[in-house]
């Protein structure tokens, strides 16, 4: 269900402007040169706080970053690092007269708000790091004018006549409208096995004819000129026929690629900003990390570039979090103080390959084995057996994480599985993982270039028909029944001095009951059982020859999406339509090799798949407690409207109160509140037995890693910034802690 977040707008306005008028209040006495008591400054950061939590729910961002400079003034205020004066006064009343006329917008705009005020913002936050001067704080909202614009140089001549008039060279389109053109391409491309198809049948006829006319002719006698003058001209037609559609094949696929290559983008647009990004992660971990960047040339289709962003910083910030120690860790290790990530990217077949690499502490086998364990993934007796490969594999486990408390950096256990099927379901790529102790850890990513059309090999097995993306299929080969030999009792080949198991398609996807019976391995239709026609398939390292019947036929096609009630349907990624309308089914090829991992039984048993969040969660009940009415409100609906029955207080001491009166299966809290903080609270809850093992969330707008350090202090399970909030981190984390 869809938060609507229009209907939380008024009551957001209402209880700003109460904020705004206590804030008003307090520093009219400070503008006035008057001072305030440390319980007064204290009241105004809580107020400026509240404005700064509830904006961020709702994504008003304007509000949300002044506030966020208004309370960080007043945190350095209250902290005693800033003086108090008149002139500072002046500019955090400056302040709450920008935040007001934001509050003001949000209703008649439906939250649609200008940028902050950028120099009034950097004002502030000069003020909080004690570096501001007079004349800033006097006058932030004016900067220096930019230089004007230069004018037509002297020397050159004023146009006169029309003809030195030049239209721009570019011109800009909206991407849906490219979307539908490139659309349109690929169905223009898929059409185009309809006229082969047609042309193959139209070549059968003339072939039949011509036949017909032989035998005619041979039987009756007759004069057969006009009979013969018509199939040779059958004949020409076709032979035309097949001249044409090739031609148009060749002119359709080359304005599809020249349409394909507009929606192109380097990889840049989202490596450039990684590295930045890792370097503040990294030090608000405490940490010291550099990441080095290659391949950002490499064009990709603007579709998968969206998609993948996300995917890159996840595996980033688990890189950052898990993977790189600290640098009293890594000097301790013999490392330099330093932490290196490599991203790169480079083509690989036809797609591309993108690694990210650490060289930290690599994956904590036992850490993981003790949660898998924990989790009732494996039992522990068979946890010494697992080998590091199907140790890696857990990861990607839904809700696992090995971190001691949940954070908007990791740890919710919702990432990496959601990784995954980005990766498998939507971008049609695969993604695999080595560690090595100590030494790092390698994420590798296999991507297609793009979505729109794809090479697709197409083959019967089992009396059906079945796609591969050429991405995936390494090579065809012929392989005669007498070199098949038996390896753990499964059927494989050498090939190029390495096994390849090989394991007939109809039977792994249990089309018939067994296949080949005799050898196990099937055979060729077509060549009466002395060969096996075999489709090597390659995901990273692994491989696998499927034995299939007979191929069909290898061209670029159009993937279509399966419909809502089939997703999550693993094997298949979508299908196809052929020359003759038949719907094709296309594989995923990461779904074979672990099927057949499976049948060899190489994978962990036990590792079913987590409840989904759409599942009732049988009416838990949940105690939420916060100051700010909206943020009570929006987690109460949120909550609801997934199953959860939800009690609400109204700052710490009424929530320690009803915490008492009442029994919860979690506990939602806020930190900076009046009569109780959230971190006193949640010490509190785990001093006592009901309490002891209860789940907590903090849900606050503090994001410095000292205060998340104080939550895993302080007993919370789980620590949710409210500007990465959202109702499906929110669901999903208490999905994940009471699963």
């Amino acid at each position: 269900m869809a938060l609507d977040i229009k209907k939380f707008l008024g009551r957001f306005t209402g209880e700003a402007r109460d904020h705004l008028a206590r804030l008003e209040t307090g520093l009219a006495t400070l503008s006035a040169g008057g001072t305030l008591d440390g319980e007064s400054i204290n009241g105004l950061f809580r107020a400026a706080h509240t404005i700064k939590g509830s904006a961020r729910m709702l994504k008003l961002d304007s509000i949300a970053d002044t506030a966020h400079q208004l309370e960080e003034v007043l945190g350095a205020l209250r902290d005693g690092k800033l003086q108090q004066s008149s002139e500072l006064g002046g500019l955090l009343m400056r302040a709450v007269d920008a935040i007001s006329a934001l509050v003001e917008q949000v209703e008649p705009t439906g939250g649609q708000l200008p940028s902050p005020d950028q120099a009034l913002c950097a004002a502030l936050a000069q003020a909080a790091a004690g570096t501001s001067s007079t004349a800033e704080t006097e006058n932030p909202g004016v900067a220096n004018p930019p230089d004007p614009e230069p004018d037509t140089p002297p020397s050159a001549p004023i146009a006169t006549s029309s003809a030195c008039v030049r239209a721009p060279e570019t011109v800009r389109v909206r991407m849906e409208k490219l979307d539908e053109l490139i659309k349109l391409m690929g169905e223009v491309v898929s059409s185009q096995a309809k006229f082969r198809q047609k042309l193959l049948e139209a070549r059968a006829l003339d072939a039949a004819f011509q036949s017909l006319l032989s035998d005619t002719c041979a039987v009756s006698g007759v004069d057969a000129t006009r009979l013969t003058e018509q199939a040779a001209a059958l004949h020409r037609f076709t032979l035309s026929l097949r001249d044409l559609i090739m031609e148009e094949e060749l002119l359709t696929g080359d304005l599809n690629d020249r349409a394909l290559i507009m929606r192109m983008l380097p990889l840049a647009i989202v490596f450039d900003p990684i590295a930045r990004v890792s370097r503040e992660l990294g030090r608000d971990l405490g940490k010291e990390v550099h990441c080095e960047i290659s391949g950002g040339e490499i064009e990709l289709d603007r579709h998968l570039i969206d998609r993948l962003s996300d995917v890159l910083v996840h595996l980033l910030r688990n890189a950052i979090d898990h993977g790189i120690e600290s640098p009293q860790e890594r000097q301790a290790a013999g490392k330099p103080s330093l932490g290196r990530i490599r991203l790169s990217a480079r083509q690989e077949g036809v797609g591309i390959l993108i690694e990210i690499e650490d060289d930290g502490r690599g994956l904590d086998r036992d850490k993981i084995l003790a949660k898998a364990v924990q989790k009732g993934l494996i039992d522990s007796a068979s946890a010494t057996l697992i080998s590091d490969d199907q140790v890696a594999e857990l990861i990607f486990q839904p809700g696992f994480s090995t971190s001691a408390i949940i954070t908007d950096v990791s740890g919710r256990g919702v990432g990496m599985d959601v990784v995954k099927r980005t990766i498998v379901d939507d971008l049609q790529g695969a993604l695999s993982v080595s560690s090595r102790p100590g030494g790092g850890t390698l994420m590798r990513i296999q991507l297609p270039l793009s979505l729109a059309m794809m090479r697709i090999l197409l083959f019967q097995a089992g009396g059906q028909s079945f796609g591969l993306t050429a991405q995936h299929v390494a090579e065809l080969i012929r392989i005669p029944s007498d070199e098949t030999i038996q390896v753990a009792d499964r059927p494989a080949v050498i090939l190029r001095n390495e096994f390849l198991p090989l394991i007939p398609l109809a039977e792994l996807l249990r089309l018939q009951e067994s296949m080949g019976a005799s050898d196990g391995a099937g055979s060729d239709r077509d060549t009466g059982g002395e060969s096996h026609l075999v489709v090597v398939i390659k995901v990273h390292q692994s491989t696998l020859g499927l034995v299939v019947d007979r191929l069909l036929d290898e061209r670029d096609m159009v993937i279509k999406p399966l419909p809502e009630h089939l997703h999550g349907l693993g094997m298949v990624a979508g299908m196809v339509v052929t020359g003759t309308n038949e719907l094709v089914s296309v594989l995923q090829a990461p779904a074979l090799l672990a099927a057949a991992r499976r049948v060899r039984g190489e994978t962990l048993t036990g590792t079913e798949p987590a409840r989904t969040i759409d599942e009732p969660p049988m009416g838990q009940q949940i105690l939420v407690v916060d100051d700010s009415r909206n943020t009570r409100e929006i987690e109460k609906e949120i909550l609801e409207a997934h199953g959860y029955r939800v009690t609400l207080a109204e700052d710490g001491l009424d929530g320690w109160q009803k915490a008492l009166g009442g029994h919860f299966d979690a506990i939602m809290t806020d930190v900076d509140m009046p009569n109780m903080d959230g971190f006193s609270l949640t010490a509190r809850l785990r001093e006592n037995d009901r309490y002891h093992g209860i789940p907590i969330v903090i849900v606050t707008s503090r994001q410095k890693e000292e205060d998340k350090q104080r939550g895993i202090q302080v007993g919370a399970d789980a620590y949710i910034v409210k500007g990465d909030f959202n109702q499906s981190s929110l669901v999903e984390t208490l999905h994940n802690l009471l699963g």
